[in-house]
């Protein structure tokens, strides 16, 4: 416990908020409401101590076991791991159906308020008049006019928590929303933050790497409350069946409330990734430049230029080396020239030869 505390106070903050203490509120919704008498949550003496200094054991030991696991957790709820391949299609399919209207609609009513204010190019007209005879986005585009400016800004929100490439697009609402700023990296400069995420983390500044980390926090905060509450609702329910609870209509009351929370701390998860996308884009915009001179490299002017250097870089840390990759030459800085002062003092401290 006290390692704990201490990684708390020395930069593990994110541990603690993200992990441990949506723990200790499933813990405690455990203890009261399922064991009582085992955790002697229900008492009000000495055994109490000892519940509540089990229950901060047990606390530490369960979100230690949910951070550590994290990475599978997410890849459940981005729809990657345990999913059948029929279902994860399905969803998938819908998914890029659902960016497709957003994306239409979004279109449409920008062209609308054009029109409106008389300032339509002359070529757009026959796409407007295409989106007002279609079926489902003429339907939509007067209901989201009528709805006015805000409601268009949630809708490009909306639009925004997926990725730009339609072969990106995953299974769930949570998995789009992650997948958007993995991707960031790649479809604006072809540096692919997947490879390159470590490196680039280490070559951007400290506060790049903390906005960064703050902002994955509040979305741990939500994935680790939703699968302790699927913990104890199994716990609940085990209970149940085995006759060991001592109140059974409070802990039905509790599986009825928990199980439409995890739904909104699912929605609470996917929202939040909207300020973790925007520290990963500043750290991509921003951090270009200091990890082309961390690997030796100059970055072009062109941005076409750039985009090439970028492929060639993530080719060669992917796969390594190969003859194709010596053009990543004509990107490389040319080491600098020690000047006279400097070689008289490495003379000076140069051993004599024997």
């Amino acid at each position: 416990m006290t390692g704990i505390f201490q990684s708390a106070l020395t930069g593990g903050r994110a541990l603690l908020v993200g992990w441990i203490l949506p723990s200790l509120i499933n813990v405690l919704i455990f203890g009261v409401v399922v064991t009582p008498k085992i955790s002697s949550f229900d008492a009000l003496d000495a055994e109490a101590a000892r519940g509540a200094i089990f229950g901060l054991v047990v606390t530490a030991m369960v979100g230690l076991v949910l951070a550590a696991l994290q990475t599978p957790l997410y890849r459940v709820l981005e729809g990657y791991l345990c999913w059948p391949k029929w279902l994860a299609h399905a969803r998938r399919r819908r998914h890029l159906a659902r960016k497709h209207l957003l994306r239409n609609r979004v279109d449409a009513a920008a062209l609308a308020l054009q029109d409106r204010t008389g300032s339509l190019a002359v070529a757009d007209r026959p796409v407007l008049a295409a989106f007002r005879a279609h079926g489902v986005i003429g339907r939509y585009l007067e209901v989201d006019l009528h709805k006015g400016a805000v409601w268009l800004a949630l809708l490009e929100e909306r639009l925004h928590r997926y990725p730009v490439d339609d072969r990106q697009v995953a299974p769930t609402q949570l998995g789009n929303a992650i997948r958007r700023f993995e991707e960031y990296g790649y479809s604006r400069y072809r540096l692919d933050t997947q490879v390159l995420w470590h490196e680039l983390n280490a070559a951007v500044g400290e506060p790049a790497r903390k906005q960064t980390d703050d902002a994955r926090m509040s979305v741990d905060f939500f994935v680790s409350l939703l699968f302790g509450h699927l913990i104890v609702i199994v716990a609940a329910v085990v209970g149940l069946a085995t006759g060991t609870v001592v109140r059974p209509w409070l802990v039905v009351a509790t599986i009825a409330v928990l199980l439409p929370l995890t739904l909104l701390w699912y929605r609470l998860a996917v929202v939040s990734t909207d300020e973790w996308a925007g520290a990963v884009r500043a750290m991509v915009n921003l951090g270009r430049h200091p990890l082309a001179a961390a690997l030796g490299l100059t970055l072009p002017q062109g941005i076409d230029d750039e985009r090439s250097m970028w492929l060639l870089v993530d080719d060669f840390v992917r796969t390594g080396f190969h003859p194709g990759l010596t053009t990543l030459d004509a990107y490389r800085t040319a080491p600098e020239e020690p000047e006279a002062g400097d070689a008289s003092v490495a003379t000076e401290l140069a051993p004599p030869a024997s």
